[in-house]
């Protein structure tokens, strides 16, 4: 009887799979943080891991598991290395978030660049009504925007982007040379010939190393009238420089949804630019994206121990062995 530790708040559906199918428990953690799930991982041979950490020591406490299902298609947090050194799978739940990544990445976009938290500020009694005409709202109709890998998320942006007349330029230092580009999305080979070309930037690709994809040396190529949009991972933008070219002027508007830390510090000087747009983390965290990424999760977990987890699904398929996968 697999034993299953959900450890996070998971939606109703979710949990309702793993309440139907027949010899299978579970333990149902819903607190989210790494310290709430250690005292289960001693008999857990699958976790349903939301946003904990799993590192190797970590990993090193649950003698029994098998199968790591992630809630969503990072994996930052985890030590592939250790999971492959004890033959256990780590699995994503496909594109089932793409489209609410995207929606909330354009919203960051239209809200940024028409400074909309200012503007609603100024709505509010109390507020100064005559904001109206400090024209510090920009149209993104007509400008150029690029985006910084082109996966699943970066296409569905690309799609939106053309239907507000933008015109779309994609980087991704992982997409093929003979890879098929959507109608009217060219190809910048290089970031910064990019950025030089580019009115607004979006970042849809993960963290390769230690240093941020958009540093103070990128954030300069951009035109003052320029916008920043991170809905990937945190780290992706060097937050001091990104505040400084903010605050100077020499960038209209940003929108966050992930940060170096999270939740962020109070002392983060970001927190208190009036041209910035911020979301905790919650791109992905719609009513029904949450309900999908939690069917998929759990069913990742039960199609595992029936031996028919689909490999597509799993991101280290190569290193492990599979239930039901062929030899």
């Amino acid at each position: 009887m697999p034993r299953v530790l959900v450890a996070g708040k998971l939606h109703p559906a979710g949990l309702k799979l793993l309440s139907d199918a027949p010899d299978v428990t579970f333990e149902y953690v819903e607190d989210t943080s790494t310290e709430a799930m250690l005292p289960h991982l001693h008999q857990a041979e699958a976790v349903l891991l939301r946003v904990q950490d799993m590192s190797a020591p970590i990993i090193a406490q649950a003698p029994d598991l098998k199968l790591v299902s992630r809630h969503g298609v990072g994996y930052d947090a985890v030590d592939v290395d250790a999971l492959n050194a004890r033959g256990i799978a780590l699995s994503l739940v496909g594109d089932v978030n793409a489209q609410t990544v995207a929606e909330h990445a354009m919203m960051l976009l239209l809200s940024a660049s028409h400074r909309i938290p200012v503007y609603d500020k100024a709505a509010r009694p109390g507020g100064d009504w005559g904001y109206r005409n400090s024209l510090s709202a920009r149209e993104i109709s007509g400008k150029t925007f690029l985006i910084v890998g082109f996966g699943r998320i970066g296409r569905r942006v690309a799609k939106m982007a053309a239907g507000f007349d933008m015109k779309v330029i994609a980087f991704d230092p992982f997409l093929p040379v003979d890879a098929s580009l959507p109608p009217g999305v060219t190809r910048a080979d290089d970031l910064h010939a990019g950025l030089r070309e580019a009115d607004m930037v979006t970042l849809h690709m993960p963290k390769q190393d230690d240093r941020p994809i958009l540093g103070a040396e990128e954030l300069a190529l951009l035109p003052p009238h320029g916008v920043v949009i991170n809905t990937a991972r945190g780290g992706l933008i060097d937050e001091q420089a990104l505040n400084q070219a903010l605050s100077s002027g020499k960038l209209h508007s940003a929108g966050l949804d992930v940060f170096a830390e999270e939740p962020p510090g109070s002392d983060l000087p970001l927190l208190g630019a009036p041209q910035i747009v911020l979301t905790p983390h919650s791109a992905s965290m719609t009513a029904e994206c949450a309900e999908r990424m939690a069917i998929v999760a759990a069913r990742n977990i039960l199609d595992y121990f029936n031996g028919s987890l689909d490999p597509a699904l799993v991101v280290n398929s190569d290193a492990v062995a599979l239930p039901g996968k062929p030899e």
